[in-house]
C-alpha cells in the first residue's frame, strides 16, 4: 500500500497524481476502518483528504504553519504526518487524539476543538512572524465545516484583512457554511485572478495610473469600479475583498492538480488570502454521502435510553401543552436530540449555527418577548457564552431553560470535551436554579419544573452516558433534594449520575460497619435547605460530583455545612470528591472516573480514609 510509505509529507511529493487518487482511496478506507471502530469523526476528514495531500505537497510543514479549524477534520493530517502505524488507536486510551495536539507532533500547532478561533491563530502567529523576532514562516489556516458560522472567525478575519497578515485562509466549503455559485465565465476570472503574472501587471498598471497626471485618480477609481462590476457578475459576493482580504475560488477540492496550482500561486503571493475550495462531506463513503442531515459528521448521535433520547421526549410533551416553548441549538440538532422536536413542530426550532454567546442572547430577547427558549448544548460549548448567560440572561432574570448535555467527563474526545465547569460556572449566576438529574425520569420531571420557574434562568445538565431508569418511588419532585438511603453514621451527597456509584459504595460500607445516608440533590444550586440540615447532623461527610472539585457543589455543601455546624462539639468532617483542575486526556469514561476515585470503589476508600483519620485524632471514638 502506498499508504504504508507515507512517514512524512516529503514522501507525498514525490507520487504521481494517479499515485494520489490511490493514496486517497486508502486513506478513506482506513477512516472509514478506524472511525467504526474508535468513534469519532467520519464524514468531515472524508471530505478533506486531496486538500490536505496538496496543502503538503505545496507547503513545508512543520516550516510552514498549517493550522486546522475545526481540528477534527485533521485525520489526513496525522496520517501524513508521520502517525499512520498509530491510526488504530484513534481516541483510545494512551492513544492518538481525536483532534491536532502539540504533545504528538510538531506538525500540531493548536488542538483547536472548538470552532471558529483558528483566524485569531493565523493573525496572532502572523503577526509575531513579521515581528523582528519573526521567521518569516508562512501561516495557513483552514476552516470550514461550518466553522465560518463563529462570530469569532469574523473578527479575526476582520483584523487580518485590517492589518494586512501575510495569511493564507483556506475555506473548505462542503456545504455546511459559506457556498456561493459561479458561471464558467467566472472561474475563467477566478484562473486569471489566482495567476501571480497576472497579479504583478495589475499592480504595474495601477502604479501607472496613479502617476499619470491631472487624470490619474480618476483613471485609477474608473479601473476600479470596471473590475467591481466584473465581480459583482461573474464572481461570487466580494465580502472578502472589502474586509482587505484577497479571494480567489472556488476551486474543485477533490482535483489534487488544480489545488496544488491554486495553492502554489497563493505562495507567491504577499498579504491576506482566501482561497476558496469546494468539498464534499463523507466523499467516497457510501452511507455518509447518502446522510442527508450530517454526512456522518460523527457517530455519536442521541442513543434509545439516554439522557437525551429523555430530554427529547419530555421536550416534544412539554411543547404540545406550552405553544410559547422554542427549542434552539448551536449547530448541533441532532447531537442533542432536537430533530424529533424539529419534526413535529417545524417552525419553533432554530439552529442559530457555531454561535453560543448569540444563542444566549438571542434567548434572552425571545424571553423579554414572551417565549420559553429550551437551548440544547454540549457543556464544553456552553462556557464559551458564559458572559451572555450571566449578564444578558441572569442579569435580566430571564427564564431561559439551559439544558447542557454531554455535562462531566466524556471520554473519546479528550481534554477539550469534558465538561467540567458547567456546575461552577452557572451556579454563581444569581437567580440561577440548576438541576442534575440522576435517572432517565428524574429528567421530565426537571424540565417540566424548570419550565414553571418564570422568575430566572434555569439549567439541566447530565452526562452522555447511558441513564438508569427507575421506579415511580425513585424520582422526586419540585427542588426539593431524595433521600435515597438512610444511616447514621457517614453521608454521601452525590450529583447526578453519581448517584449509582454512591448506592454501591454505600453496600460495601454497611457490610464494613458504617451505617451511610445517601442523598440525591437533584437541585444543585440552590441547594435544598432540609437535605442540608440532614446531612449535617453526620459525623461524616462525602460529596461526589463529576464536574470540578473546586468551587463546585461539594464545596457548596462543605460550606453550608460548615454554617450550620457552628457552635458544635464536632463539626462533620467534609470531604469533597470531584475533577481535579487539570486537562484530563481522552479514555473510556469510566477508566477516567476510576481513575479519578470517582467510582464506588473510590468512594468507599474515601470513606474509609475519612473514618480512620478521624479516628486516629480521637482514638476514643
Amino acid at each position: 500500500m502506498i499508504l504504508d510509505t507515507i512517514t512524512c509529507p516529503a514522501d507525498l511529493r514525490r507520487l504521481s497524481y494517479e499515485e494520489l487518487d490511490q493514496l486517497s482511496a486508502e486513506i478513506r478506507s482506513r477512516i472509514v476502518d478506524a472511525v467504526n471502530d474508535k468513534g469519532g469523526h467520519l464524514g468531515s476528514n472524508l471530505g478533506v483528504v486531496e486538500l490536505t495531500l496538496a496543502l503538503h505537497r505545496v507547503f513545508d510543514s512543520p516550516r510552514d504553519i498549517l493550522l486546522w479549524d475545526t481540528g477534527h477534520q485533521s485525520y489526513v493530517h496525522k496520517m501524513v504526518t508521520g502517525r499512520t502505524d498509530d491510526f488504530d488507536t484513534l481516541r483510545s486510551t494512551d492513544g492518538l487524539s481525536g483532534y491536532p495536539s502539540r504533545d504528538e507532533s510538531e506538525h500540531d500547532w493548536v488542538e483547536n476543538s472548538h470552532a471558529s478561533t483558528v483566524l485569531s491563530y493565523a493573525h496572532g502567529l502572523a503577526t509575531a512572524q513579521a515581528s523582528p523576532l519573526g521567521e518569516r514562516r508562512r501561516v495557513i489556516a483552514v476552516i470550514g465545516d461550518g466553522s465560518m458560522t463563529g462570530g469569532m472567525a469574523f473578527e479575526g478575519l476582520n483584523n487580518i484583512g485590517h492589518s494586512g497578515s501575510d495569511c493564507i485562509i483556506i475555506l473548505n466549503d462542503n456545504g455546511r457554511s459559506y457556498a456561493p455559485t459561479v458561471s464558467k465565465l467566472g472561474e475563467t476570472l477566478v484562473r486569471i485572478r489566482s495567476n501571480p503574472t497576472y497579479m504583478r501587471r495589475q499592480a504595474r498598471l495601477e502604479r501607472l495610473l496613479q502617476d499619470f497626471p491631472v487624470l490619474g485618480p480618476q483613471l485609477e477609481r474608473g479601473l476600479d469600479a470596471t473590475k467591481a462590476a466584473i465581480r459583482e457578475m461573474w464572481e461570487p459576493p466580494a465580502f472578502f475583498e472589502t474586509l482587505g482580504v484577497r479571494y480567489t475560488g472556488p476551486f474543485d477540492g477533490h482535483d489534487t492538480r488544480a489545488l496544488e496550482q491554486a495553492l502554489r500561486n497563493a505562495a507567491e503571493l504577499r498579504g491576506p488570502q482566501v482561497i476558496h475550495v469546494l468539498t464534499h462531506k463523507g466523499r467516497g463513503y457510501g452511507p455518509a454521502e447518502n446522510d442527508p442531515v450530517k454526512r456522518l459528521h460523527d457517530m455519536g448521535s442521541s442513543k434509545p435510553g439516554s439522557y437525551t433520547a429523555a430530554f427529547t421526549g419530555a421536550l416534544i410533551a412539554e411543547a404540545d401543552q406550552r405553544p410559547e416553548v422554542v427549542a434552539m441549538t448551536a449547530a448541533m440538532p441532532d447531537s442533542t436530540g432536537l430533530l424529533p422536536f424539529k419534526e413535529r413542530f417545524p417552525g419553533r426550532c432554530l439552529d442559530v449555527g457555531i454561535a453560543e454567546q448569540h444563542a444566549a442572547t438571542s434567548a434572552a430577547g425571545m424571553a423579554m418577548g414572551g417565549l420559553r427558549p429550551v437551548v440544547a448544548i454540549y457543556s464544553t460549548f456552553l462556557t464559551r457564552a458564559f458572559d451572555q448567560i450571566n449578564l444578558d440572561v441572569g442579569l435580566h432574570s430571564q427564564p431561559v431553560v439551559f439544558c447542557v448535555d454531554r455535562a462531566g467527563i466524556t471520554g473519546d474526545d479528550g481534554p477539550s470535551h469534558h465538561g467540567v465547569l458547567d456546575m461552577v460556572l452557572l451556579s454563581k449566576v444569581p437567580g440561577m436554579t440548576m438541576f442534575a438529574p440522576s435517572s432517565y425520569q428524574e429528567l421530565g420531571v426537571m424540565l417540566h419544573e424548570a419550565l414553571e420557574i418564570t422568575d430566572g434562568p434555569t439549567a439541566i445538565r447530565w452526562p452522555k452516558t447511558t441513564a438508569r431508569h427507575v421506579a415511580d418511588e425513585e424520582v422526586g419532585s419540585g427542588l426539593a433534594g431524595r433521600k435515597a438511603r438512610s444511616g447514621d453514621d457517614l453521608c454521601i451527597v452525590a450529583v447526578g449520575k453519581m448517584l449509582e456509584a454512591a448506592l454501591d459504595a454505600a453496600e460495601q460500607l454497611e457490610a464494613d460497619g458504617i451505617s451511610t445516608t445517601v442523598w440525591d440533590p437533584r437541585v444543585v444550586c440552590p441547594l435544598d435547605p432540609q437535605m442540608l440540615a440532614d446531612v449535617a447532623r453526620h459525623p461524616f461527610v462525602l460529596t461526589i460530583e463529576d464536574g470540578l472539585r473546586e468551587g463546585g457543589i461539594g464545596a457548596a455543601v462543605a460550606d453550608e455545612v460548615s454554617e450550620l455546624s457552628l457552635g458544635a462539639a464536632r463539626p462533620p468532617r467534609v470531604r469533597v470528591l470531584g475533577v481535579p483542575r487539570a486537562y484530563i486526556p481522552h479514555g473510556k469514561p469510566d477508566e477516567i472516573l476510576a481513575e479519578l476515585g470517582l467510582d464506588a470503589s473510590g468512594i468507599v476508600a474515601s470513606a474509609h480514609g475519612l473514618v480512620a483519620a478521624q479516628r486516629l485524632e480521637h482514638p476514643q471514638l
